[in-house]
């Protein structure tokens, strides 16, 4: 196949060792596998030699003295952005792909919960009252339901870095890529000095006298390091952080429904009383607003596996039951935890806006509802797994943050040193640099914490939303792309079980949660006792992501003039794999039909 007009030749970038377990053969510009070297037990001189570049990483492209890279920059007198030549290099980023099965589904599972479940939601029941608790997070998890089959479809073909960005670079506009990578960046970049600082106000629950720095120290120590054993040391974390915040959750459920039916020594059966009295409801329509906006944040993290496919060893196998694995999570660690909070919790209890920070224990429903039954160790344990919640959410911070800034300057959106991966598959350079940021944690002992602790969480507010939709509009156009390019459904190696409607869905409830995040932040619950200044601060703390989003969106518009992607121009080839779809199918037919009903009824839904 001839090269493109002006694009670099594509002979380096097919030079790859192959395992050939993993892929079949196929297109030049399909996602060949890297097979990273097994050295002995290393001595000094050997681990040094790991931190140099893997000859793997297209980031050697950038060492290329090639005309073309002039006309990718210059293309009739303006700048051009080369939408063909990016995704090619990000195809073969040279990422480790070590992620097992069971590290992804203990992501899927458990890596999103965190104090947005056992401290926010303390808030949202007291701003909204228990039935409000429960229906947005129903349909806040609804929408996440569809978009995650919508992510597990995209990145089961799709496998590549950076994936969100990816996608909307390559389905949507450039612009908006580059918007949406920059978005998702941020986002994890100013919540690692902000869990940090979370963690350290943590440890106040046992003794408040000690400086935070000694352990901002320990903790921003601790999640680097961690994500310097690469993808599978981050794969292990999260799957022992998961582990515990599953078991305690489920110990919850299960005290919690011992509490309510009368196991405290001082009442018996308390039912739905806090329902009737004091109600149900609280502050109206607008209540209920509020609380879509704390489900939200609290299922942020969700779309974390889908930036793990690209170092998974065999996402195909591993991917669609982890995205499976989600329901059940909404389900069993959410509707169903969250139900008992406001059965065992009154909305009017005013130790539910005690807390000082969003890690604070003393606000947490959970442990308010253990203290009223009068255990007295149970409420260190529960802090103790909010710790390591918000530790968790730290290690993901550093994880999600270096993967989408390699990916950005592979896709040519950010510096190329970005890109720098090392010969262990780490993208060493972008560690680093979530690392250098996570500094400002150090902040915990200021006076004005407070202050940097509510504009980093303005940071974060609503990119985790913005970044949903994009995946499901990315779905969208991804299906009409296949169709147009003559191809069916039934060869996708992985389908959405709602299909395009489901992604629509999950696009219209975004779009929902963003407007209900502008009316209650322009017009806050008690709005009408606030000054003018009080109202503008609420209203940019809360809506701050989204000028960002439109600033780095229109500069990257204005710069290479970019458009709208034609649907007829899409590339559904460069990056997938190319699995040997019909063999597979036959072998897991027949395999089908040797279980019993049970096993093909549970691997349906899980």
């Amino acid at each position: 196949m001839a090269s493109p007009p002006g694009d670099i030749e594509l002979g380096p970038t097919n030079t790859y060792k192959s395992k050939d377990d993993s892929f079949t053969y196929g297109s030049s510009y399909s996602m060949r596998e890297p097979e990273y070297e097994q050295h002995p037990p290393m001595r000094i001189g050997r681990f040094l030699d790991t931190f140099r570049r893997d000859p793997n990483s297209t980031f050697l492209l950038s060492d290329h003295d090639h005309d073309s890279m002039v006309a990718r920059r210059q293309h009739n007198g303006s700048h051009y952005y080369d939408l063909h030549l990016a995704a090619l290099e990000n195809a073969h980023i040279g990422l480790s792909r070590s992620l097992k099965g069971r590290h992804l589904q203990m992501i899927a599972i458990g890596g999103s919960i965190g104090t947005g479940l056992f401290v926010v939601s303390g808030k949202a029941l007291n701003a909204g009252g228990p039935a409000s608790l429960l229906i947005a997070f129903g349909i806040i998890g609804a929408m996440l339901y569809s978009t995650c089959q919508a992510l597990g479809e995209l990145a089961v073909i799709f496998p590549i870095a950076g994936s969100f960005s990816s996608w909307a670079t390559r389905f949507l506009d450039p612009s908006w890529g580059f918007a949406m990578g920059w978005n998702y960046a941020l986002q994890w970049l100013s919540v690692l000095p902000l869990e940090i600082i979370a963690a350290s106000l943590t440890i106040g629950y046992w003794n408040d006298k000690l400086t935070k720095a000694i352990f901002v120290t320990i903790f921003l120590t601790t999640i680097v390091l961690i994500n310097m054993f690469g993808v599978k040391g981050y794969g292990e974390a999260e799957f022992l952080f998961s582990i515990i915040k599953v078991i305690a959750v489920i110990g919850f459920i299960l005290l919690g429904i011992v509490l309510n039916c009368g196991g405290t020594p001082d009442r018996g059966y308390i039912g739905g009383e806090y329902w009737r009295d004091p109600g149900a409801f609280n502050n109206g329509f607008k209540g209920l607003c509020s609380v879509f906006v704390t489900a939200a944040f609290a299922f942020t993290g969700t779309e974390l596996v889908g930036l793990a496919a690209a170092e998974t060893a065999n996402p195909r196998k591993s991917l669609p039951t982890a995205i499976k694995q989600v329901f059940w999570r909404i389900t069993l660690f959410y509707i169903v935890a969250l139900t008992l909070v406001g059965l065992l919790v009154p909305h009017t209890d005013p130790r539910l806006l005690g807390g000082d920070s969003k890690a604070d224990a003393k606000a947490s429903p959970f442990v308010i509802a253990i203290e009223e039954a009068g255990i007295q160790i149970l409420p260190s344990v529960m802090n103790a797994v909010i710790l390591v919640a918000v530790l968790s959410v730290g290690n993901s911070a550093v994880f999600g943050s270096s993967r989408t800034l390699a990916a950005l300057a592979n896709l040519n959106q950010a510096p190329k040193i970005l890109g720098y991966v090392d010969r262990k598959g780490r993208p060493l350079v972008a560690i680093l640099i979530a690392g250098a940021i996570g500094l400002l944690a150090y902040l915990a002992d200021a006076n004005s914490q407070g202050s940097v602790f509510d504009w980093l969480l303005a940071l974060s507010g609503l990119s985790s939303v913005f970044t949903w939709g994009s995946i499901c509009l990315c779905h969208i156009r991804f299906r009409r792309a296949w169709r147009h390019s003559g191809r069916r459904v039934e060869e996708l190696p992985f389908q959405s079980q709602v299909g395009v409607w489901g992604s629509y869905l999950g696009l219209a409830l975004n779009a929902v949660v963003i407007v209900a995040q502008f009316w209650v932040a322009a017009f806050p619950i008690g709005w009408k006792t606030m000054s003018s200044a009080e109202i503008a601060q609420n209203l940019f703390l809360k809506w701050m992501s989204a000028p960002i989003i439109i600033v780095f969106f229109a500069v990257h518009k204005f710069y290479y003039r970019t458009g709208y992607v034609h649907i007829k121009e899409m590339d559904v080839d460069t990056g997938r794999r190319d699995w040997n779809l019909p063999i597979l199918v036959a072998q897991e037919k027949e395999e089908r039909q040797t279980w019993p009903k049970w096993k093909r009824w549970y691997k349906f839904i899980c």
